[in-house]
């Protein structure tokens, strides 16, 4: 009987902590980024020469739509850079870029991410996109139902990813207005594969001032 009730009491444990692993209270929590914070971030082309310059220039014309890639050899973080860059025909006609940032520069990572990406990649050393409260994901991912959903998903799109790179900081989506407008749509990752809805990123894109309508209205 007393070895039937520490079993039982195991399961009712593990059972505990499954069903609490998947809700959100163990999630890490995330601080929304300031204009200001974001603005003075140093990025870096991926040139043989490299030229650092600040996040600002993306958009300060004709805003920006921008995704922090988690990790490039992800196949979670490539089926969204491949959704978000169906969207790049009508971000075109809106005048509105589309653009990547990546926290290391490994082999040829961002090169083979490349072709899941329609828009130019920069680095981002600091992690500033990242921010400004870091979050991970670490063991945590791997027995939540949600992340299973989006593996499967991703894997019958057919796409494929590796392991290299860093793959626990959580990465996200930013929707950037012209000149002073502000962030328009901050998605941040809450856990691995939790892709921006591109429906939302199109609503806020329609919403920049272009710096020349801008001053064209006062």
């Amino acid at each position: 009987m007393g070895m039937w009730s520490i079993g039982v009491g195991a399961l009712g444990a593990a059972a505990l902590a499954l069903f609490l692993a998947n809700t959100d209270v163990f999630l890490p929590k995330s601080q929304k980024a300031a204009l200001e914070y974001l603005e003075d971030t140093d990025l870096k082309t991926l040139e043989k020469e490299p030229r650092t310059f600040k996040a600002k220039e993306l958009w300060e014309k004709n805003g920006a739509v921008i995704m922090a890639v988690r990790r490039p050899g992800c196949f979670l973080c490539r089926e969204e850079a491949m959704d978000l860059s169906l969207l790049k025909p009508k971000l075109d006609e809106l005048g509105v870029p589309l653009y990547a940032v990546v926290k290391e520069q490994l082999s040829t990572e961002v090169e083979d991410f490349q072709p899941y990406f329609k828009g130019e990649i920069f680095l981002d050393e600091k992690k500033k996109f990242y921010g400004p409260q870091r979050r991970k994901m670490m063991l945590l991912g791997f027995v939540r139902l949600g992340v299973w959903r989006n593996f499967f998903r991703a894997w019958d799109r057919g796409i494929s990813g590796n392991l290299e790179g860093e793959g626990f900081i959580l990465g996200g989506v930013f929707v950037v207005g012209s000149g002073r407008q502000g962030i328009l749509l901050e998605h941040r990752e809450k856990e691995f594969g939790d892709k921006v809805n591109v429906d939302s990123v199109l609503e806020a894109a329609r919403k920049i001032k272009p710096q020349t309508l801008a001053s064209e209205e006062k």
